[in-house]
């Protein structure tokens, strides 16, 4: 980038106090790198700003890159940074794009799809909320369901089995948090077959079997179903070398979406979102005005929570309806992280 001498800079996907910042600021000083490699640009605060940035005149907004900064002539571009509303908006939106895929895997428009990001943003809430809902007239007239969901370990020869159980066309295996077969060989060539882009997709069990035979499971058959990865792992910058090669070959043959949020202020929206949009307290019994009071304690405590996420608000709501007088005490029990004395 140029010399940073201009007046106005915009700022896209920068941070403060785990904050994104993103808009149109003047600029007091350029790119410095600080000693831990970070990258700062220091900019004046405006009034409109003062919310975000604590009434301070001048802050430092860390960025990854200089390709985060442009420069704006005069004040052209003017923009605030984003409100809660516009955030809550954002999140929304990349979520619903987990929902608008699932939907394309009933279809069976998409074979296979990879869904990553920290625990606790909701990556199974959407995918369930979406397979519950095509699922609700099979419940209701005692028909097997299209679907299913696998939670945990799982060997290679159970991989195998469940494909066949679910090989019929637009039915979807999910495997939810099944990292054990990302380590096992035969598992992930069972998987590279089930995700091949062929136009016919034949998996094999080349091992005699008493298991398969017990269970009716043919040594070989034809997969017409898709299959739903979900996973805490990022396929895409995985270092493990033993494993690296088949997690690209995965890659090339499945969607790909990343619903991690980089900031805590991320995490809290996402929270607030899911309570606005209904689904994160609705077994809980709470009034909206309780629920409110969750979501304030959480934004209070932030730093001092174990983690911020949508488990960790039904945590705090389970101690809410145990002690609607203690609950916060409990929760710092048992949520927060111990104070260090000095």
């Amino acid at each position: 980038m140029r010399g940073l001498n201009m007046n106005m800079i915009k700022i896209e996907n920068g941070s403060y106090n785990n904050t994104e910042i993103n808009g149109c600021f003047p600029l007091i000083k350029g790119i410095t790198k600080s000693k831990d490699g970070s990258y700062f640009v220091k900019i004046k605060v405006t009034d409109s700003d003062e919310k975000v940035f604590a009434g301070r005149d001048a802050c430092r907004i860390k960025i990854s890159n200089q390709d985060q900064i442009t420069e704006v002539e005069g004040d052209a571009g003017k923009e605030l940074v984003e409100t809660e509303d516009q955030a809550i908006d954002r999140i929304a939106e990349r979520f619903s794009i987990l929902e608008e895929m699932t939907g394309a895997t009933l279809d069976g428009i998409v074979r296979g799809m990879i869904v990553t990001g920290p625990p606790g943003v909701g990556k199974t809430f959407g995918v369930e909320q979406i397979l519950e809902k095509d699922s609700l007239f099979d419940v209701m007239a005692d028909r097997p369901l299209r679907h299913t969901f696998v939670k945990g370990a799982m060997s290679a020869i159970g991989l195998y089995s469940t494909l066949y159980k679910y090989s019929d066309d637009k039915s979807i295996v999910v495997l939810d948090d099944c990292d054990s077969i990302l380590w096992n060989e035969d598992a992930l060539n069972i998987l590279k077959a089930a995700l091949d882009s062929g136009k016919k997709r034949r998996i094999s069990w080349n091992s005699d079997s008493n298991f398969l035979r017990r269970e009716g499971v043919p040594g070989e058959f034809e997969f017409k179903g898709s299959v739903i990865f979900i996973t805490n792992l990022k396929f895409d910058s995985t270092r493990q070398t033993k494993i690296k090669d088949h997690l690209e070959a995965i890659l090339s043959r499945c969607h790909y979406l990343d619903l991690t949020l980089d900031t805590t202020r991320d995490k809290i929206m996402r929270i607030k979102q899911i309570a606005r949009d209904g689904g994160l307290f609705d077994t809980k019994g709470l009034t909206k005005i309780e629920e409110q009071e969750i979501i304030e304690f959480m934004v209070d405590e932030q730093d001092r929570l174990r983690e911020v996420s949508l488990r960790m608000a039904q945590k705090i709501a389970d101690l809410r309806n145990m002690n609607k007088v203690r609950w916060k005490t409990l929760a710092e029990s048992t949520c927060m992280k111990r104070r260090v004395n000095s």
